[in-house]
């Protein structure tokens, strides 16, 4: 068991807080107040962020003292919206939030996941007609491993897990959030996500 604290109460959080205490996981969910945030970090192993991209990286910030040490893992993207507010643009061109927040927090361990799907994916990946993939970014290679072990508790396959490196192969997967809101338009709002075809 691994005690979880989840930034974030909107659609995404709200998924992954059900989903890991379903697996068994102690999860305490935080909105965007810098009180319960603090608090919940404080307490927390692991911090997942599933806050708005746009916003990540001064509340993340201000969470220094309580992120020491945690696993933070982020889950977000940094974008602009255009007119119908779907994603136009990354905030972060050339570099990505991920990076970002490392940069900020040189003490916390910061994984990159779950952010090239629809939030349904995210604890549902079984539930498209054939595998997606999820990636890992990040430095630090014992962190990574405990997020696989949660990916794994959120029913990804190991097979459909795939580690991309440091810290910086983040922006590669941030910027397929460009992809959404031109699927979104095509398709409609059905789930999906990455997959590498092999």
């Amino acid at each position: 068991m691994t005690t979880i604290a989840v930034l974030g109460n909107g659609r995404v959080g709200g998924n992954l807080a059900a989903a890991l205490t379903l697996a068994g996981h102690e999860v305490t969910v935080a909105d965007r107040e810098p009180g319960d945030a603090a608090a919940a970090a404080q307490a927390a192993e692991v911090v997942i962020n599933a806050t708005p991209g746009a916003g990540s990286l001064k509340l993340l910030t201000d969470l220094r003292d309580e992120l020491r040490g945690k696993i933070l893992i982020d889950v977000s993207n940094a974008t602009t919206d255009g007119p119908d507010g779907l994603p136009a643009d990354l905030i972060y061109p050339g570099s990505s939030l991920a990076e970002q927040l490392q940069e900020a927090l040189p003490d916390t361990r910061v994984v990159k996941s779950l952010n090239t799907m629809l939030f349904p994916v995210m604890t549902a990946p079984a539930s498209l007609t054939q595998p997606p993939t999820v990636f890992l970014s990040g430095e630090d290679q014992q962190a990574k491993q405990t997020v696989h072990g949660l990916l794994t508790d959120l029913g990804w396959h190991p097979e459909w897990i795939t580690d991309l490196g440091g810290i910086t192969t983040a922006r590669a997967t941030e910027a397929a959030i460009l992809f959404v809101p031109h699927v979104i338009r095509s398709t409609g709002f059905t789930p999906f996500a990455v997959s590498i075809a092999r």
